[in-house]
């Protein structure tokens, strides 16, 4: 791609990470205060929970969000934490199975508002 204004490469490039300095000083009482929800949920000292299945509870819902830089993030921590490959793995398709069961989930509301459709239409 040749004109970067108005296209992109691709739209996860690690690079990317320059511009929180951006959101930082743009929005800098909110931008703190993530930080510190961040770091208080994933690392607060009154956590039961413990770090590898925080990391790995992180990563499936990154996986869900399909946050690359979170899945990047948390594949690396939860690696760190012991977590095993064997656990990566299961962790994805627990993910794409819950992922699957929105659709499910989802389904039934449709069914559900066929037949009102359905029988609106017959009355």
């Amino acid at each position: 791609m040749t004109d970067s204004h108005t296209s992109l490469e691709h739209y996860h490039d690690p690079a990317d990470k320059r511009f929180a300095k951006a959101l930082r000083e743009g929005s800098p009482e909110a931008f703190g205060a993530f930080l510190a929800f961040d770091d208080a949920a994933l690392h607060g000292v009154d956590k039961v929970i413990p770090r590898k299945y925080t990391e790995l509870m992180a990563l499936a819902v990154a996986l869900t969000t399909q946050c690359v830089y979170c899945i990047e993030g948390h594949t690396a921590a939860a690696h760190k934490e012991g977590a095993t490959e064997a656990e990566i793995a299961e962790t994805v398709f627990v993910t794409a199975a819950l992922r699957a069961g929105g659709g499910m989930a989802h389904g039934l509301m449709a069914m559900k508002m066929f037949r009102r459709s359905a029988d609106s239409a017959a009355s």
